[in-house]
């Protein structure tokens, strides 16, 4: 049975379901590969509606099946959707499970990895997928056009790390991000929002989003 990924324009998303995927007519899948498929999968869903313990049991999980077969690229690309969707939650880090397994990445997976980090100086933005593409050459006005909410999230928040989001920008990760649900990511954006209407010395928007904030953890 052939497994499709949800997220088609979103790069690291897109490999790890490619990699894990079955070929349509072909013989049945190693357990290992639908295994980590799943895992992959429920660890997502766990990460972004914020259930941090299922969501680190999953992770652990997809990872495991995948280095079953001994493939650094294979586990590589699991951290890299890992690091999607830490970038889409503003949970930054330096991506230490993939940079481990860097050297041992193709030029596209590192140049994400890069795109990731919000250090652009120097990136091919040619290897990246085109939503990503898009957002490094327009910047937020690009996120628009992102058809898939997931890829736009991580997008915005690429952005955000790199210095370049717009507020037109956080406004597109807030709307994906409350359409689907996505507890985690939504928080982190509020706050965003909550302290650029701070800064900016208006008290009506702060509260109205701090009142958002209070009834998602509050609910």
């Amino acid at each position: 049975m052939a497994f499709q990924a949800r997220h088609r324009n979103q790069a690291a998303l897109i490999a790890a379901a490619l990699l894990l995927a079955a070929c349509a007519g072909g013989p049945p899948a190693p357990d290992w590969r639908s295994n980590a498929h799943a895992s992959l999968q429920s660890f997502e869903a766990a990460y972004l509606r914020g259930d941090a313990r299922v969501a680190k049991s999953e992770f652990a999980r997809a990872r495991a099946e995948a280095s079953r077969t001994g493939s650094p690229e294979l586990v590589a690309r699991i951290e890299l959707a890992r690091c999607a969707l830490q970038v889409a939650s503003l949970d930054f880090d330096d991506c230490p499970g993939f940079l481990a397994l860097a050297a041992d990445a193709s030029a596209a997976e590192r140049a994400y990895a890069t795109y990731l980090s919000g250090q652009w100086q120097g990136l091919d933005s040619a290897l990246l997928a085109a939503p990503h593409r898009a957002a490094v050459a327009g910047g937020s006005a690009a996120l628009a056009a992102i058809d898939d909410p997931l890829a736009r999230v991580v997008a915005a928040g690429a952005l955000l790390r790199a210095g370049r989001i717009a507020p037109q920008g956080i406004g597109a990760a807030l709307d994906a991000a409350s359409a689907n649900g996505w507890r985690r990511p939504l928080l982190a954006w509020l706050e965003v929002q909550a302290k650029r209407a701070e800064a900016a010395g208006d008290p009506d928007t702060e509260a109205r989003v701090r009142r958002r904030i209070h009834l998602i953890v509050n609910p």
